[in-house]
């Protein structure tokens, strides 16, 4: 059985790369990948013209500004660093079966039994690294008999131990300058360097003793209170730390160093946990010969969806958005999506709806395969639910109502999209225009219980305040001009006192406290008045619907 052999990927710039690729200006200047500490910003990533300049990860930004003033950031976003390490997990995965994420900027892959498909163990990092390369990725490689040796490799490979300052080696180290040591800044520590993009470091099997023993502790992966502690006595290389008493290390800095040292050693296992891949819901059917009538193709999804209904079923999961694939004879494909209202795995709902949409489809020369795909699910919990009518007996009266309305809005949506059908929801607020939300039919449920009702009836039409010219002074005001005509009022209903949001900061209520009345012109209309007392800018008489 051949060695184990683990190859780990860095990336150095993956936060600043991953920007860069989308820049027009990318290379022009020095850029920089800015996150929160605390209550400052520091530099998280770097580009390699950065990097030139002097900057360094976890440099204050308002230094780094005072070193290179034309230095430019972005904020950093966490999710989709994430998300494109995960994305380049799926890429490496041409170079072994086992790929797992290493931290926020690295992979860790298990080569054992591939490097010979690429001609050998350097060949494969060369070819690694150049496609790296070709997708405007910085990587440097370490391979090894266990994880941690390769990840020592691949980020402490060419580190020196250069001290950060005069007379920071430990033999010319007095006890005052260890003291002051301790206070050197966190940025100015010794951190990995980016290197090269195409450099590499490959430890031949069983030699993990002579290859780890020159590097820095920092290569075992210990916390930095750990390696600030094994600095003051001296211990500045993993040689250091082999021949030292485990009993006495372990009493003195905790287990974790041992542990790490005999992992990286090979003497506790470490696993590589492959990232598990997204689980897909497909089936296809090829056909002997090429079809192109409606009731051929209806026969083709009366196979696949029950077949792709039983994949879901097993799984937990209902389709939402479903995609059928018609390859045509001619290498030429047709597309057909449906979105549905709620989620479902039932044969009986799903295929009437795609077959009502069968027509969209042009055959062309005729179709020889088939193809159905679930793209987006959501779990569903096993429950009791009959279809509106199963076996001749019809459904309750609520299940029956759901599924139609369901279908209604699926059907409905095929035609105008269904983030157009809503429906409203009761809110939690007393200002009039703020009382519904509006929400999407797919994607809420019916609003539980009836609807709230105001202390006083509210307008039919709403519309934004609308400035009145009061003629006659009165409480309401007893004639006004409005819309280029003159009302007098015959009635009123009143008044009804509304104030602002005093935690939000809304322009349309910055004219203060509201007195709502419901007023009857002699004209016959009845409208929706109130007087404005003057806050941030000054109040008056104004009309804001109508009723009826």
């Amino acid at each position: 059985m051949p060695p184990r052999r683990i190859l780990s990927v860095w990336f150095p710039r993956l936060g600043a790369e991953r920007l860069l690729r989308r820049r027009f200006d990318a290379g022009q200047r020095p850029f920089a990948v800015v996150a929160d500490d605390g209550q400052r910003q520091v530099l998280s990533s770097l580009s390699s013209a950065a990097e030139a300049a002097g900057l360094v990860v976890g440099q204050p930004l308002r230094e780094a500004h005072a070193l290179c003033p034309d230095l430019a950031t972005q904020v950093q976003h966490r999710a989709a660093e994430a998300g494109f390490l995960h994305a380049l997990a799926r890429w490496a995965d041409r170079f072994s079966p086992l790929v797992g994420e290493e931290g926020a900027d690295g992979l860790r892959l298990d080569i054992t039994g591939c490097a010979h498909l690429f001609g050998g163990e350097m060949a494969l990092i060369d070819s690694l690294t150049e496609e790296a390369a070709d997708l405007g990725l910085s990587v440097r490689c370490g391979l090894a008999d266990t994880v941690g040796a390769a990840w020592a490799l691949a980020r402490f490979a060419d580190r020196g131990l250069a001290p950060g300052r005069p007379g920071d080696a430990i033999e010319q180290e007095a006890r005052a300058t260890r003291a002051r040591a301790a206070q050197r800044r966190h940025w100015q520590r010794a951190t990995p360097e980016a290197g090269g993009p195409h450099t590499a470091r490959i430890a031949p099997p069983g030699q993990m003793h002579s290859v780890l023993a020159p590097l820095p502790v920092a290569a075992l992966r210990l916390p930095d209170n750990v390696l600030a502690d094994l600095g003051r006595l001296g211990l500045r290389r993993v040689g250091d730390l082999v021949g030292q008493p485990r009993a006495a290390l372990a009493r003195r800095f905790g287990p974790e160093v041992t542990r790490r040292l005999d992992q990286a050693l090979g003497q506790v296992p470490e696993p590589v946990s492959p990232g598990r891949p997204p689980p897909r819901f497909a089936t296809r059917l090829s056909l002997p010969d090429p079809i192109g009538l409606h009731a051929d193709i209806c026969a083709g999804l009366a196979r696949l969806v029950p077949r792709l209904c039983a994949m879901l079923r097993e799984a937990g999961q209902g389709a939402r958005h479903l995609r059928l694939e018609a390859f045509r004879t001619d290498d030429s494909l047709q597309v057909l999506n449906l979105r549905l209202a709620r989620p479902s795995h039932a044969p009986e709902t799903i295929q009437p709806l795609l077959e009502a949409r069968i027509d969209g489809i042009d055959a062309g020369f005729g179709i020889d395969v088939l193809r159905l795909e679930a793209l987006v699910t959501e779990p569903m919990a096993a429950r009791q639910v009959r279809s509106p009518v199963h076996d001749g007996t019809p459904a309750s009266g609520t299940e029956a109502r759901a599924a139609a309305l369901a279908d209604l809005v699926t059907r409905l949506g095929g035609r105008i999209g269904l983030e157009a059908i809503t429906r409203h929801h009761p809110a939690e607020s007393a200002i009039p225009e703020k009382s519904a939300l509006t929400l999407a039919v797919a994607w809420s449920d019916p609003a539980p219980g009836p609807w709230p009702l105001p202390d006083l009836a509210r307008p039919v039409l709403m519309w934004r305040p609308e400035p009145l010219r009061v003629l006659r002074e009165a409480r309401p005001c007893a004639a006004f001009h409005w819309r280029g005509r003159a009302h007098e009022v015959a009635g009123s209903i009143g008044p009804e006192r509304i104030a602002p949001e005093w935690w939000l900061d809304d322009p349309e209520w910055r004219s203060g406290l509201r007195d709502y009345w419901q007023v009857v012109t002699t004209r016959g209309e009845r409208l929706w008045l109130f007087q404005a007392f003057g806050a941030q800018i000054s109040g008056g008489w104004f009309c804001q619907g109508r009723f009826g």
